[in-house]
């Protein structure tokens, strides 16, 4: 299965913090979700998802699949754990995941 990056989420204790120092370092464009500091970015590449009170900051990385469960199924069979699958209207599936030696990703269809 060959797959690239297709989104990331960015996980912040200070979502607005975040948000500013984000737009100002990198220059994205932020398109926020109702009246809450959390929304989503522009970067040239793809889209980056910004949420707060996050307790372990971070950025998660989604691989893009074709196949939400065979790639799920192949995550199980290689000794890796994965999630069923969550659907975000007009983004696509998202399941969260983590590799045998405890590495956490994600997988996306759109």
């Amino acid at each position: 299965m060959t797959s690239g990056v297709s989104f990331i989420e960015i996980g912040a204790a200070d979502a607005e913090a975040a948000r500013s120092f984000l737009s100002q370092l990198f220059g994205w464009d932020f398109h926020p979700m109702g009246t809450s500091p959390e929304g989503l970015f522009q970067t040239p590449s793809m889209k980056a998802g910004l949420h707060g009170n996050d307790p372990d900051p971070g950025i998660f990385v989604f691989f893009s699949v074709p196949d939400s469960e065979a790639a799920i199924a192949k995550v199980r069979a290689l000794g890796g754990e994965a999630r069923e699958p969550t659907e975000e209207p007009g983004f696509g599936g998202f399941s969260m995941c983590r590799s045998p030696q405890g590495i956490k990703f994600g997988l996306h269809r759109r």
